[in-house]
């Protein structure tokens, strides 16, 4: 078992009515805060008004920079760096899903750089410092509430590029169930195949560590089986949206990764689909899963299924191993794809194998897929994606 270090410093307020605090925390840093949203959806739920409420009952000068896209483009934080720059910018405020987030991370870095914000993804300047960002989350799906972590598009070079730096982690947090409401199926539906994912990520590993943090991760993978076709049937339903987001959180805040160093496997893969046909990335993690599990399915990591399908689905312990962990992958594909009405190919949604070659070397030398759960060539990547026709 590795030894780690747990530090996740962002305050979360939870609940209904909780945007009260809003002004005296942007206060704590500054006066001058920049709003970042996507399309305009928080306009339409009322919840844009609110928030502009509390900055100017707190006597904040207010800046915005709307029009964020899903899958993020490099941009937009350009242009928000350029605003933050130009207006000296003290704090920033993201509003909305993760593509928001992440963004808003990437801006507040790119505030003290004085190039192109893309090189912060190539990695070819240092993150050391980020302007204080404060969140408002209406999607319950990539945990960047709760992270350091960001994914950002480049169109012009199709790339997409996740990366992690300590400095981008939010300061607070405001996570109100009912600003997911609204949420339609299909969006719900993603939300719940990424968060998933983002556990099995960790969950598939063949080291011994923690029995507690296997029992967290099966846990938060059961939350969701039960809660989102609530939340899909009664999309009011609090109950279910209040467990989808808090278990979103806490999927990918690293407190379920305790010592595991491993490579993740299906998300560099399905960075290289969105960023090729800029799909839906939880649809993308959802066609690709099942298909990965199938692949790596083998005498060495028969029992981590067979864990998976015991546990998680509660299937017969008493049957063979190989058995049980067939039966797990085929339950979570009739969830994907039964229960949540997702596509289930990638033919389905118009993606061919034209791409697949320079697809998977990219998902291998970007994802360090070599280092993954079962290592993965840039060979086995394109058969995962030749699976999913």
């Amino acid at each position: 078992m590795n030894n780690f270090v747990y530090d996740i410093p962002t305050k979360v307020y939870f609940g209904e009515n909780q945007l009260g605090n809003l002004g005296v925390e942007l206060s704590k840093y500054g006066k001058r805060v920049l709003l970042t949203y996507g399309g305009g959806s928080i306009k339409k739920i009322g919840l844009y008004d609110k928030i502009v409420e509390e900055i100017k009952k707190a006597g904040l000068e207010l800046y915005e920079l709307s029009g964020i896209a899903p899958n993020p483009r490099v941009s937009s934080v350009n242009a928000g760096a350029d605003i933050c720059k130009r207006e000296n910018i003290d704090v920033l405020l993201a509003v909305g899903g993760g593509s928001v987030l992440d963004c808003t991370k990437y801006i507040g870095a790119a505030a003290y750089y004085e190039g192109d914000a893309w090189d912060i993804s190539l990695q070819k300047t240092p993150v050391e410092r980020c302007l204080p960002i404060i969140t408002v989350l209406t999607l319950a799906a990539t945990g960047s509430e709760m992270d350091a972590g960001g994914v950002i598009s480049n169109p012009e070079t199709i790339d997409k590029i996740g990366l992690l730096f300590p400095v981008m982690q939010p300061k607070v947090s405001f996570l109100d169930p009912t600003a997911t409401y609204t949420v339609n199926k299909f969006h719900t539906a993603c939300g719940a195949a990424d968060i998933i994912s983002h556990v099995l990520e960790v969950y598939f590993n063949m080291d011994q560590d923690l029995y507690m943090l296997d029992t967290v991760m099966e846990g938060l993978i059961k939350t969701v089986i039960k809660y989102t076709p609530v939340a899909l049937e009664e999309p009011d339903n609090y109950e279910a949206r209040a467990n989808l987001m808090w278990t979103s959180s806490w999927a990918i805040n690293g407190f379920i990764n305790g010592g595991k160093r491993q490579a993740w496997s299906c998300h560099p893969m399905e960075h290289e689909l969105s960023a090729f046909y800029d799909i839906t990335h939880g649809l993308g993690l959802a066609i690709l899963t099942p298909r990965w599990m199938e692949y790596t399915l083998n005498e060495k990591t028969v029992s981590k299924f067979y864990q998976f399908g015991v546990n998680v689905f509660e299937i017969d312990g008493s049957l063979p191993q190989i058995e049980v962990a067939k039966k797990s992958i085929g339950l979570l594909k009739k969830f994907f794809f039964e229960t949540l009405g997702l596509q289930s190919t990638l033919t389905e949604i118009g993606i061919d194998e034209t791409n697949f070659k320079s697809m998977a070397k990219k998902a291998e030398t970007l994802g360090s897929t070599k280092y993954a759960f079962q290592p993965l060539a840039a060979e086995d990547i394109e058969n995962i994606f030749r699976m999913c026709l």
